[in-house]
């Protein structure tokens, strides 16, 4: 099949290559030129062949995708299709698709995992859609995704929406996950009069035990490059998902408090001096005569 992909950076220039090594013909565009096959929007849907375009949009969530999309609707026509393939919110995908049904232009979300990692390993995939649309783009997707039974890796989650609604969850999942390794590595670092190796006790958690995942391979990886994680400050962003996912929670009145907590973690390592954490420490002083440190800027 011939695909165009809107945005080439880490993800989305490794599924080209992955894509073309798979058969597929591929016609990209970026801003950077160096990546780029074509110079503008306008060229990449010109240069796409057969009955039914496709493009693949491949950059960051919000108004970036906002744009590029509406860039498209007024390239494409009917019968085409757009594939969001990045971190959107689910309810925006229901606005898009029907806005592009009024233009006959068929919509399917796509969330994406695999990182950097997914030319060589495959890309887990979670879609929304029509079937019939899906159907038309399996060979697409079963060249993105993982080799092996097209059920580990690839699944067709419901209508437009549910595969972003999908990676939603998948994220907050990820955030948990990482936060409860998080915790471990510094409760095991806090022993060092004990733990004479916390990366060799990470790594070898890769063999024979419950918790043994690719996450925790990339934090043995992580460990491996840097032991005691000197390079890095302990500052972590969040990119939509968890925030979504504990939303959503609230809305669905489900509790999710190790999600929650993982999201607020991320809220509190961009903090230098807590200001809660000072609030915590002047009652426990106030109430119990406890200690406190003072301001590193005092």
């Amino acid at each position: 099949m011939h695909l165009g992909i809107v945005g080439l950076g880490k993800m989305g220039g490794n599924m080209r290559d992955r894509l073309r090594a798979k058969g597929h013909q591929v016609t990209g565009y970026d801003q950077d030129p160096a990546l780029t096959d074509v110079d503008s929007i306008g060229a990449l849907v010109s240069a796409l062949d057969g009955d039914r375009r496709i493009v693949w949009v491949m950059v960051p969530a919000g108004d970036i995708t906002e744009s590029v999309i509406a860039e498209l609707a007024d390239a494409l026509g009917e019968g085409d299709v757009i594939i969001d393939g990045g971190n959107s919110k689910y309810t925006d995908d229901l606005r898009r698709v029907d806005a592009l049904a009024t233009r006959g232009i068929g919509y399917v979300d796509a969330g994406v995992s695999g990182g950097i990692w997914g030319e060589t390993n495959g890309y887990g995939l979670m879609v929304g859609g029509p079937d019939d649309t899906i159907e038309y783009l399996m060979p697409i997707f079963d060249a993105l995704r993982p080799d092996g039974p097209r059920h580990e890796g690839f699944v067709h989650a419901g209508p437009v929406g549910a595969g972003h609604y999908a990676k939603m969850v998948h994220n907050g999942i990820e955030y948990g996950v990482m936060q409860a390794y998080a915790e471990g590595y510094e409760i095991l670092a806090a022993r060092d009069d004990l733990i004479s190796d916390v990366g060799a006790v990470f790594e070898a958690w890769q063999r024979g035990t419950v918790v043994r995942s690719w996450l925790l391979e990339l934090l043995v990886k992580a460990l491996n490059e840097d032991p005691d994680l000197d390079d890095i400050r302990g500052y972590v962003a969040d990119s939509g998902e968890g925030r979504w996912t504990v939303e959503e929670a609230v809305q669905r009145a489900v509790p999710a408090p190790v999600i929650s907590a993982a999201l607020f973690a991320r809220f509190d390592s961009r903090q230098e001096d807590s200001p809660a954490m000072k609030a915590v420490a002047a009652l426990r002083n106030q109430f119990g005569g406890h200690a406190t440190k003072a301001s590193a800027d005092g």
